[in-house]
């Protein structure tokens, strides 16, 4: 008689008291263990890279303030502007540029932001581009 002989023919035993267990919790018994709790988040966010925020030249800012004044001249019109702009990140130094279009309500001057129509406001410090149709006559 071999090894297992008397028992490799035999049905395999299924409990009465205990429901059957699925595969993955089965496999979930023998996952690695997390000894270190938090640290695979700490290392996926020390990867994630950030932008630095880049300051416009002098051209470039009086390029945004021929925008900026061309949309204050036609606010009436509620004109749409597509802007790109940057977002300081809360976790880390750095941010990243982000673009969106938003319809303008409001130019203020004073505090130097545009405020659109659903209420988010761009400060002009952090915009980096404006684009939209009203400002074709800067390029013809």
């Amino acid at each position: 008689m071999r090894n297992y002989d008397d028992i490799i023919g035999l049905p395999r035993f299924v409990s009465k008291n205990r429901p059957h267990m699925s595969n993955n919790d089965r496999a979930a018994q023998f996952a690695p263990f997390a000894g270190l709790v938090g640290f695979g988040e700490s290392i996926s966010e020390a990867s994630r890279l950030t932008e630095c925020f880049v300051e416009l030249s002098e051209e470039e800012k009086q390029e945004l303030d021929r925008k900026i004044r061309i949309l204050e001249s036609h606010l009436k019109e509620r004109p749409e502007v597509k802007i790109e702009y940057f977002v300081e990140d809360e976790k880390k130094s750095g941010g990243a540029y982000v673009s969106t279009t938003a319809v303008i309500r409001r130019v203020d001057l004073t505090e130097r932001v545009l405020i659109a129509v659903d209420k988010r406001s761009f400060p002009f410090a952090l915009i980096r581009d404006l684009e939209s149709p009203l400002f074709k006559e800067l390029y013809e």
